[in-house]
């Protein structure tokens, strides 16, 4: 009944934040304290909700060094209901711990859990582009006498558990020679927690509103009618407006060198500062452009091999909902926005997929019809010569350069 009284997004996030804290809230606390908080805080979990009745504790803490491993006992949610805090763990005891976290430099094996990609208040906000977020975590950790961890230490431990792959296989025969298509490609995730990811969701909304309403350049919104299925998806262009196909008025596909479109946002920018800091895309091709689609069920995008009017790498980020991208060096259209191919990258939510070398060149990609609503939003640095006319470069886009932690 009490948690009913709020939304899954909320609950979400104060389980995410109660997650990132609890070794520190089950630091000294008997076994079954300690079962009994983690199975409370999973409780909030709305993925999980619909089982909790028959959730099974477990070590699904990891406690510090000095601690010992946490027996693993198989309580299940029923038994752990008339399970009261002993004595000792008072809720005075609980508070002590949370002093703790206030006060304690963490040691190697703190800096591996704080930087779990679920984190969220906690974390570093995106910039200048999510101030109320920072906001509310300072109010939830920050007191006149206590040490709070630095925004530079906090965008640390985040960037340190970026989870990266860099290795795909997948061999073809491409002009007589074996070749693996996919060499090149990266997944990075990790790198936008779920505050961010709903703040940036939230703004890609604000501008498909402005979009239908007319208050966007004439080819920065796209809204075709859907005619068919796989055929519709919304766009929004900033930058540069890119031409798919041959227009009326005899546009080749590529880069218009007239079309009036809007500037890079400045959340997205703020986006473009985190990629090139946190070494997902290099300091030589920092994006100039940038394409949002939305997606609605069903919608799709046909194989191709994106122009070079852009260079490479490039990447794209996935939001809302995980979908499969697959990859080539023919694919082949089986009917409307269904097509098969030799490999396919389920793409989570919040991942980025970062495309050169073959994986860009050699290989076809596409998105086959999407089971539920989408947005990703591709990031891409214009051949200065393919540039439309008149364009100039960002200023806050120059000079940025990576972090040094690695």
């Amino acid at each position: 009944v009490f948690l009913g009284k709020y939304k899954p997004s909320e609950l979400k996030i104060a389980w995410e934040f109660l997650t990132t804290w609890l070794p520190f809230l089950s630091r000294d606390l008997c076994n079954d304290c300690a079962h009994l908080l983690s199975d409370r805080i999973r409780s909030l979990d709305p993925e999980h909700c619909s089982n909790i009745e028959t959730v099974v504790g477990s070590a699904t803490m990891v406690e510090n060094k000095e601690a010992e491993e946490i027996d693993n006992d198989n309580k299940s949610m029923d038994d752990d209901c008339d399970v009261k805090f002993c004595d000792f763990h008072s809720l005075g005891s609980l508070k002590a711990a949370v002093d703790i976290v206030r006060n304690e430099v963490p040691s190697q094996s703190t800096v591996s859990m704080l930087a779990s990609p679920i984190m969220a208040w906690t974390d570093m906000a995106l910039e200048d582009g999510l101030k109320e977020d920072e906001k509310k975590e300072s109010e939830l950790v920050e007191t006149p006498e206590k040490r709070k961890l630095s925004r530079e230490e906090r965008e640390q431990y985040r960037f340190m558990n970026v989870k990266r792959i860099k290795v795909f296989s997948c061999f073809e025969r491409v002009k007589g020679k074996r070749v693996n298509i996919l060499e090149g490609l990266e997944l990075h995730t990790g790198v936008f927690s779920a505050v961010e990811q709903k703040r940036i969701v939230d703004h890609v909304y604000q501008l498909q509103e402005k979009g239908l309403k007319g208050e966007l350049q004439e080819r920065t919104f796209t809204a075709p009618q859907k005619w068919m299925r796989g055929k519709g998806r919304v766009t929004i262009q900033f930058g540069c407006c890119y031409n798919y196909a041959t227009d009326k008025a005899g546009n080749p596909p590529g880069i218009l060198k007239h079309g009036a479109v809007d500037p890079i946002p400045s959340l997205f920018k703020v986006i473009i500062r985190r990629l090139i800091g946190w070494h997902v895309l290099p300091p030589t091709c920092v994006p100039d452009t940038c394409i949002v689609n939305i997606y609605d069920q069903g919608d799709c995008i046909p194989p191709h091999i994106d122009n070079h009017d852009f260079l490479r790498p490039f990447c794209t980020i996935s939001f809302l909902s995980e979908c499969d991208i697959l990859f080539g060096s023919n694919l082949r259209i089986v009917g409307p926005g269904e097509f098969s191919g030799s490999y396919s990258i389920p793409l989570p939510v919040g991942s980025v997929l970062v495309l050169k070398g073959n994986g860009a060149d050699v290989a076809k990609h596409c998105v086959p019809a999407v089971p539920t609503k989408r947005i990703s939003i591709t990031f891409r640095k214009m051949d200065e010569s393919k540039r439309p006319v008149g364009f100039t470069p960002e200023p806050d886009l120059q000079g940025i350069k990576p972090l040094p932690y690695i």
